[in-house]
């Protein structure tokens, strides 16, 4: 039997990289842990990703790159070049990888992209799909984007296998951004009000996100490919809040509210992006790689809540 690949991981120490991390010392494959900062055991620390960032020693004996590192959720950005702050990270710091592992043999080379490239919104029975012309709809999905297409020349010059995979919202107990607003919102019963929200999005639990990431890492029917993932099911915000709660043992204090109204409220806020997600569809066709690569989300939507609610209640035990 061949030894198993020696995957690089960026932003190991995040949301996403950590479940990935717990995932493959399940599957007994071995790994490298690359974050910004505050290295722990086995991690190492280069400082911020970007086209200055020294990768020659970290990346020897490594075959694969799981490319996590990014900045993002920042929900309310204010400065006045934030285009340029994300392109810092997600694009010069994502093409000094890539060309970093070209030339120290690394052969595939996996970007974690978002649904943000696609766009804000789908209407009707539109789904999103990998053959959608790009949409960024705000600085974050645009160097995402911009990411995307230095990879897709990168791969052309070199040979390495680029795997891109833009996932949606990804809950989970640990999960940053909107999700972490909502379970602070039911912890502290607030009232909210999405009782009138009848949209239907597109969610993707931690631990599914984890499985189609090795399974792109692996498979060699990925290579070259850009793939949707999402959970098999949707639901609207308002369900998903009521779910969460239930298994939470909370109350969900949803009330009715126009939506008209919510989106002006958003807007004199400088919440109108949040305003926006929590009120518009998003659904995605994630068929291809199911079709291709025979993925299936391991856990459904309601275990994933289920699972999700119970981390919840047992750290908030710990923190009693």
């Amino acid at each position: 039997m061949p030894d198993k690949p020696l995957i690089l991981i960026t932003g190991a120490n995040g949301f996403v990289g950590r479940a990935v991390r717990k995932e493959l010392e399940k599957r007994d494959f071995p790994y490298r842990s690359v974050v910004r900062s505050g290295a722990q055991d086995d991690e190492l620390a280069l400082g911020d990703f970007d086209e200055g960032t020294d990768w020659s020693n970290v990346l020897d004996g490594c075959s694969t790159v799981l490319h996590l590192a990014a900045r993002a959720h920042v929900l309310h950005e204010t400065a006045p070049d934030a285009l340029e702050k994300f392109r810092k990270t997600n694009v010069d710091g994502t093409i000094n990888l890539a060309r970093s592992a070209a030339r120290s043999g690394v052969k595939r080379f996996v970007y974690v992209s978002s649904i943000g490239v696609n766009g804000v919104s789908t209407d009707g029975e539109t789904r999103f799909a990998e053959d959608d012309p790009p949409n960024p709809h705000n600085a974050y999905a645009w160097s995402k984007w911009e990411a995307e297409c230095a990879l897709r020349n990168i791969e052309a010059e070199t040979g390495l296998e680029v795997v891109i995979v833009r996932p949606p919202l990804v809950y989970g107990a640990a999960a940053p951004g909107n999700f972490a607003l909502m379970v602070n919102a039911l912890k502290r019963g607030m009232p909210l009000p999405l009782a009138s929200i009848a949209n239907l999005r597109s969610l993707i639990y931690i631990d599914n996100l984890t499985d189609a990431l090795i399974l792109c890492a692996l498979h060699p029917s990925a290579s070259g490919n850009l793939y949707l993932v999402a959970d098999s099911e949707e639901t609207s915000t308002a369900d998903l809040t009521r779910h969460l709660a239930v298994e939470m043992g909370v109350a969900a204090r949803l009330f009715p509210f126009p939506a008209s109204l919510l989106r002006l409220a958003g807007r004199l806020t400088g919440r109108a992006n949040t305003v926006e997600r929590l009120m518009d569809s998003l659904r995605i066709d994630s068929a291809k790689i199911r079709r291709e690569l025979g993925w299936r989300p391991p856990y459904t939507l309601r275990e994933g809540l289920v699972i999700t609610a119970k981390e919840l209640v047992r750290n908030n035990e710990k923190n009693i």
